[in-house]
Formats: C-alpha cells, structure tokens, sequence
C-alpha cells in the first residue's frame, strides 16, 4: 500500500507509454497516484487521466514559473474548475526563486489566490517552494490568519526550521527521492524527525528518480524505493512507514475517499 502523492503522469516520456507507467507502479504496491497540473492547457488531459483510472486524481493549478503566462487565472477559475469529482488538491503553485522565471509579485499573487480556492473548496494545496521558503512562511501564516487551510510542502528540500512553520501551520511534509542522495545530508536529518502522521511520499516525476535509478527517467514505480530510504533512515518498518503515509495522504486529500 503506497501512495505517490505527486508525480506528472501527462508529462513527456511518461504520457507516451502511460498504461505501462501505471502498470509498473500497481506491481510494486502503489494503489494511490496524484497527477499535478503546472498550467492551465494541461487541466483537460490530467483530468482525463484520473477521470479513465481509478487510483489516479488531479490537482488543478498554476506553477509559479508559469504565473506570467495565466495572469486571468484567479481563485473563482480555481474553484470552478475543482468542482470535478476527480480533482482532490490545488496546485502545484508557491514561489520559485530559484529559476525566477515569473516575476515575484506574480508568483505571489497566483500563491495567494490558490490558497484563498484552498479555503473556499476544503481542498489541500500543493505547495512548491524553491529558494524562497521565506516569503513562502510569511505568505501561508498571513493567509492562515485569513482563515484555515490545508495542504502539503511537495518536494521539501527546504530548512528543518521552514518544516516546523509549516507542521506549526497544519501542513504536511512529502518528501520525493532527493532524501536518498548522498548530497541530501540535511534533508535526511529533517525526514528522520518528522512526525509520522505528517509525512507523505512523492516521485514527482519523471523527474528527480531516487537511488538507485538516479539519472533515470523517473515514475510513479519508484516511489517504493523511496519509502524504503526512508524507513531505513527512520529506523521503522517500510511495510509500516508505507502503509501509514498512504493514509495519510487520503486523509490529506480527502476527496479520494468519496
């Protein structure tokens, strides 16, 4: 029982042999996968795809690098749009000053209109943040004084101290392949702590496969490599670490239950 709690099923070099991606990961346990939208073209077709497999659900969302480009995207088009019974979650949207590839004030406009469709739906947000866990902080505390929401940091690389706002916040932890590289050394020391109940797993893929497929293109499939990593590292059993953040994460994105 493993849930990928974020990967890009409609992405090149998966969508072209999609049936077989899915087949792959069912073998290896995994009953769960979430398939994120970046930008708006891509809405129809990862709809589609959790509308044709039944262990597979959307977000609806706009990337922070692609906020220059959906500058009519606002929390009412969100809202419409995750009325669908297959879409569960809001996102992927946060900062990314890293690529910098939107302007600032953009991305955090669009964050905050994601959240404000987080708490009128009930719906979690997915949140990316790279090289901006500052604003990332100020920007959900100001919002949660607005009015409570949930969601999940995807991906988290950031600090353990942006880890404790976050939990502080409600939000959850998953955490993708990174932890299993040698580099990850405090990312691991982070993953190590979290509390249990918090923590979910991703592949985001194809990107970021974990060891020992690094380099790789990445899949859903692998998410059971990572599970494994980290319950090495936790020192807890991976039948009971994969069991558990299944669970969490239909508590998280609770419309996979309906």
């Amino acid at each position: 029982m493993l849930a990928d709690s974020h990967c890009h099923l409609n992405y090149e070099g998966l969508v072209d042999e999609q049936a077989a991606v899915l087949d792959r990961a069912r073998a290896r346990g995994v009953t769960a996968m979430l398939n994120i939208s970046t930008r708006e073209r891509e809405w129809d077709d990862v709809v589609a795809t959790a509308e044709r497999e039944p262990d597979v659900w959307a977000t609806i969302g706009i990337h922070p690098n692609e906020a220059d480009e959906h500058p009519a995207i606002d929390a009412a088009k969100l809202i419409a749009r995750a009325a669908h019974p297959r879409v569960v979650g809001l996102g992927e949207s946060g900062l990314d000053y890293y690529r910098d590839t939107s302007d600032r004030e953009r991305q955090q406009a669009s964050f905050r209109a994601h959240i404000a469709a987080s708490r009128e739906t009930g719906l979690p947000i997915v949140v990316h943040t790279r090289d901006a866990e500052d604003d990332t902080a100020a920007i959900m505390a100001d919002e949660m004084g607005k009015g409570a929401y949930t969601g999940v940091i995807h991906c988290f690389t950031a600090s353990g101290a942006f880890a404790d706002k976050a939990l502080d916040m409600g939000l959850y932890i998953s955490i993708s392949g990174i932890v299993t590289f040698k580099n990850a050394k405090d990312l691991q020391e982070t993953a190590r702590r979290l509390p249990i109940e918090r923590l979910l797993i991703e592949t985001d893929a194809p990107f970021l496969a974990p060891v020992p497929h690094r380099g790789k293109r990445g899949e859903p499939a692998f998410v059971a490599d990572t599970a494994k990593f980290l319950a090495d590292l936790r020192g807890e059993r991976v039948e009971d670490l994969s069991r558990r953040t299944a669970e969490n994460f239909h508590t998280l994105f609770a419309k996979t239950r309906a």
